[in-house]
This record gives structure tokens, C-alpha cells and sequence, in this order.
């Protein structure tokens, strides 16, 4: 079986994981990706961690696929970012700037300071991932986050968690990283990573157009 992980649409709000709405260009993206899935993909199955932009995201999903979203589930949630949640890009730099240049140079598996680790959001979101393998249905969309998409696929290769930030320079919203699992071997192997054809004719929905 196959499970599709998803990054949210774009959400409404630049600060740091806060619980907000998709914005206009999340709901385009992911009525987009709707289309892609809708022309290659049977889909049997549509879940969502608990914040609202992957809820959303998977709603928009759901409805064009034909299969009800099941009920956020925060064991997919993104990573805790603890004290920066809320803070804009420049607050965080002024703060926590030295802490981000460690966390960019992969020096160990950093903590968030009051939040997690990638260790610990492997060990809260993969437990998910196994249940909804092992549940039956073939392909399966789980609408989630950066940061636990990128916990989870390092955790699958046997990576250590701080290299996880080396798995592609950014995540696009809406992009697919899919995973199969194998229940003779009881494994997961990576597919694919970062998929993102659905919105290449759309520059203006890349991350690189977004202006702080």
C-alpha cells in the first residue's frame, strides 16, 4: 500500500505555527493537486493532523476525490516549535539566531527551546503511519506538515534526525512524498520526495514567491 504524505496549502498567517486558515493561494494549490490525484491515483482513504490549514487542505481533497476526511489526528501535527510559535522570521532571528545557524549546520538533533525534536516527532507520527498501513486501503492521503513529513522520511531511511533538514532545501505546499509499505517486510521505502509537477505552471504559488 501507499501512503501520500502532503504538506498543507499555503496558510493565512507568515508567523510561526500558529493555528490559521489556508490563504487563497493553499486553497488553489490544493484544488490543484486535487485535479493530479483525481487523473492518477485511486484514493481510499483522506486523514489530516488536527491544525486547521491540514484539515482544511484535506477537506478540499476529500470533496474532489469523493472520500470523507477522517477527524484530525495531532499525532501529525507539525514539529512543536515551542517558544518561537507566533514570532515573525525577524523576531526569531533576533532571538534565536544562533540557535537556528546550529540547527542549519545539523550539528545534533535540536530541540525547539520549550518544543520538540525530530526524534520526538517521528516517535509520536509514525506510530500513525504504521495503523493507517496496516488499516487495509490501498492509497492513502495524510495531510501534514514540513517538519513531520521530513522527521518521518529520515526516520523510514534510518537517518539520524538532525540530517533531516537535508532532505530537499524546502518542502513545497501541497507537494507529495510517498511512501510504500511492504507488510511481508513490515517496512516502509521511500518513493518519492517533494513532487510538486501539479504547481509548476504556477510560479506564483511556489514557495519562493512568498515576500515576508
Amino acid at each position: 500500500m501507499k501512503i501520500y504524505l502532503i504538506r498543507h496549502g499555503r496558510q493565512c498567517s507568515p508567523l510561526c505555527n500558529v493555528d490559521v486558515a489556508l490563504a487563497p493561494e493553499g486553497i488553489r494549490q490544493a484544488k490543484l493537486l486535487a485535479v493530479r490525484l483525481k487523473e492518477s491515483v485511486r484514493v481510499d482513504a483522506v486523514c489530516s493532523s488536527s491544525l486547521l490549514r491540514a484539515v482544511q487542505t484535506a477537506d478540499i481533497l476529500g470533496e474532489a476525490l469523493g472520500v470523507q476526511p477522517r477527524p484530525g489526528d495531532a499525532r501529525l501535527n507539525e514539529i512543536d516549535f515551542g517558544e518561537l510559535t507566533g514570532l515573525s522570521d525577524q523576531q526569531i532571528q533576533e532571538r534565536y539566531g544562533a540557535f537556528m545557524e546550529r540547527r542549519r549546520n545539523l550539528e545534533a538533533d535540536l530541540p525547539f527551546p520549550g518544543g520538540e525534536c525530530g526524534r520526538q516527532v517521528f516517535e509520536r507520527a509514525y506510530p500513525c503511519l504504521l495503523e493507517l498501513a496496516q488499516s487495509g486501503p490501498e492509497n492513502v492521503i495524510a495531510v501534514t506538515h514540513g517538519g513531520t513529513i521530513r522527521s518521518l522520511v529520515a526516520g523510514v531511511l534510518g537517518l539520524e534526525q538532525r540530517c533531516r533538514l537535508a532532505i530537499a532545501r524546502t518542502l513545497e505546499n501541497c507537494s507529495l512524498t510517498v511512501l510504500e509499505y511492504s507488510p511481508a517486510r513490515r517496512r516502509f521505502t521511500v518513493e518519492t520526495v517533494n513532487d510538486y509537477a501539479h504547481l509548476s505552471a504556477h510560479p506564483e504559488l511556489l514557495r519562493s514567491a512568498i515576500v515576508r
